[in-house]
Formats: C-alpha cells, structure tokens, sequence
C-alpha cells in the first residue's frame, strides 16, 4: 500500500506532519480528514527515496531493546486475539509514539499486504530486528503458532534487557566515581598546585622531593592538556579499532572473562544469555544445530561464539551439546551437566531455563560483590592521590614554619 507524506493544520490550528498509508491520495485526505486534520500539502512517498532513508536510518540508531519487547507483546496479544496481521500492523501503526519506528512498521506492512511474509518483510530491517528474532518469527510462522512465538520472544527481550539493566547499574556508579575523581584531579593540578607551587618557588627555600614531582607533574597538565587530550582521544580510536579486529575482540573478550572483580560477573553474564536465547529458540521449533549457530552470532562474546561453533562442529559429526561444553573450561561443569540431563529427558529447554534463572540469582549477587569491592578501591586510590598533592604541598610550608 503506497505511503504519502503530508502537511497539514489541527483544529487548534498546529502544524502537523506525518505520513499515512492508503490506496490513493484521495483516500489519505478523507482519512485525515475523518480525524479532523486539515490537508495542506502531500506527497507520495517515492519506494527508492523510502528505501535509502531506511538505510540511512539503519545505520544511525536502533530502537531500545525494551521498546522493542512491548512492541513484540502488543503485536501477539492482537495476533493472540483472532485480528488478521495487516490489521494488527496497523493498530501497531497507530498507536506506536515515534516516528521511527512508525516508520518501519509502515514498511513491514505494506510488504505483508503485498504477499511477504511477516520474518522476510523485517529482515529488511536489520539494525531493529536480529537474526534471532527473524528466525524465531519464521519458525513461529510456519508452525501457525506466531502469536506464542511472539509473546515468547517479547519474554525473552525483557529478560535481556533486564540484564543489561543489571549490568549497566553495577557498572555506572564506579565510573561516575572515578570520573568525579579524575576531575577533581585534574582541577587541582592544572588550576590550584600552580598558584601553590609558584609562591613556594618565591622562597628561594629547597623543596622536598615530593613537591618537585608534583611541580613537573602540574607543568606537564598546564603546558601539554592539549597534547594529553588528543592522546586520550586517539587511544581510543586506537582501542576501538583493535576491538574491530576478530583478535582483539577475543584478547578482550578473555580479558573480562578472567579479570579479577569484574570477571565473574561478565562471565555469569555470557552463560546466562547463552542458555535463554538457546532455549528461546529450541521452544520455538527450531533444531539444535539451527538455534547454536544463532547464539553463536547474538551471544556478544567471542570467547564464547568459539565455543558455541565447536559444539554445533560436534553435532553435526552426531555428538551431543552436553560433551563439548565440559571441555570448554568456560562453562561450569553443573552447567554442562544440567544440559545433559535434559537431553537425556527430552526436557532441555526447560532446564535451560532454570540455569537461567539461576545464574539470574548469581549475577544479582556478583553486582554486589563487584560494588562493594570496587568502591573501596577507588576511593583507597583517590585518597592516596590526593592525600600526594596535600603532603607535597603542606610539606614546605611546615619547614618554612620551623625555619
């Protein structure tokens, strides 16, 4: 169904732009019209023009995974309901807030009413919707059960997105720390130790070596910022092009796994998104070998998407999913053992989700632990950086006094 871009007035006389889908121009005014909307310019929205502003849009931002996950919820409540897709698009369409995403529904939908099925018309979009989420719509599809698929899928988004929540809490308040920390560092070496350090120099009185370091430290802040800022800078362009390259993602990819305080965490991390996407697959009708080379690209770990390739390796010489990850050293072997047992059960996807669940508990428990070890090391370092600047700076002073 073609799509027209238009101008118009509200009652209250506001200028109002949008886009609205409907066979001719004629009918997109009658609608607008039935909504008391006053036309005052539209176009027909051109499909390659649509097309590369699509790219355009792919390529600047995604929509927010919790978004996302309502989105998916309301669109299997109406499937759920008996309302035909295209229809449930189009309430989708009506209701949904930004524009955007709007967008992209408007798209979906004029494929599906053009014949496409609804897994091919959002593989168009890629930066909203992943390759898991397009097979587990496929699958859902060609079982007739899309609905459950869906409301299955939107669980499984919440429980990503509370886990980076997760994650992300644990991680914001020691950055904010150590960012105030550097600040307040920084302030003090390139503003207040210079004012200090010159009227010690006016003395003509010998400085302790403590005082010296810190004068070559502060003229190396007051003179060169510039020069620090833009090394700062392009480390990290350096960094972030290192992590580009499939060695460097893996070298850093080790480095949290193993880190001492913030390892365990990332790893229980890895683990728990490991065996809720597999079980959110298998549950959705997809084989085993199908749903690992899945994981294997949306896990978002290197050191574990090796893995995960040797495991599908092994199944497909006839082996089981259990054995390979017990010679992993990353998986835990009660992980590796619970797996087994559900194979053996014919029960896998439930046990899946209990190692979920359960690692859900524990990463709850390394926030805590990574919290309260973290925040007594920086402010311990902090202190000891502050506490240089004081004893460099109160030292002349006190032999100034006893002189």
């Amino acid at each position: 169904m073609p799509i027209f871009q238009y101008d118009a007035l509200s009652t209250a006389g506001k200028l109002v732009k949008g886009t609205i889908d409907a066979d001719t121009a004629r009918d997109a005014r009658e609608k607008l019209r039935r909504q008391e909307v006053r036309v005052t310019n539209m176009t027909k929205v051109d499909a390659a023009k649509k097309t590369k502003e699509r790219k355009v849009f792919v390529l600047e931002r995604k929509i927010n995974i919790r978004s996302l996950a309502i989105l998916t919820r309301q669109l299997s409540t109406l499937l759920g309901s008996g309302i035909h897709l295209a229809e449930s698009l189009k309430a989708l369409i009506e209701q949904v807030g930004d524009r955007r995403t709007e967008m992209v529904l408007r798209d979906i939908r004029e494929k599906v009413v053009s014949g496409g099925n609804l897994a091919e018309s959002m593989s168009y979009h890629p930066s909203v919707f992943s390759d898991l989420y397009i097979n587990m719509v496929k699958a859902g599809e060609a079982s007739g059960n899309l609905d459950e698929v869906l409301n299955r899928l939107a669980d499984y988004l919440q429980k990503q997105a509370s886990l980076r929540g997760k994650v992300a809490a644990a991680l914001t308040y020691p950055a904010i720390m150590m960012m105030v920390g550097v600040g307040v560092v920084v302030f003090l070496m390139s503003y207040v130790v210079p004012k200090i350090t010159a009227i010690l120099e006016s003395r003509d009185q010998v400085l302790p070596w403590t005082t010296v370091s810190l004068m070559k430290i502060s003229w190396l802040f007051e003179n060169y910022w510039m020069a620090m800022l833009v090394g700062v800078l392009v480390g990290l362009v350096a960094f972030k092009i290192f992590l580009a390259s499939e060695r460097g993602r893996l070298w850093f990819d080790i480095f949290l796994i193993r880190a001492p305080v913030i390892g365990p965490l990332f790893k229980k991390q890895a683990i728990s998104r490991f065996t809720v996407t597999l079980s959110a697959l298998l549950k959705s009708g997809l084989p085993a070998l199908d749903s690992l080379k899945i994981v294997a690209r949306v896990v978002n770990n290197s050191v574990l998407t090796r893995v995960i390739n040797k495991v599908a390796e092994h199944i497909m010489e006839g082996a089981d999913i259990s054995t390979p990850l017990k010679h992993s050293k990353i998986f835990p072997p009660m992980v590796a053992y619970m797996i087994a047992v559900g194979e053996q059960s014919g029960q896998l996807e439930d046990i899946l989700d209990r190692v979920s669940e359960a690692y859900d508990e524990e990463i709850d428990l390394a926030v805590q632990k990574m919290t309260a070890a973290v925040e007594p090391m920086i402010i311990i370092a902090l202190a000891v950086v502050v506490g240089y600047i004081i004893m460099a700076v109160l030292m002349p002073l006190l032999q100034f006094n006893n002189l």
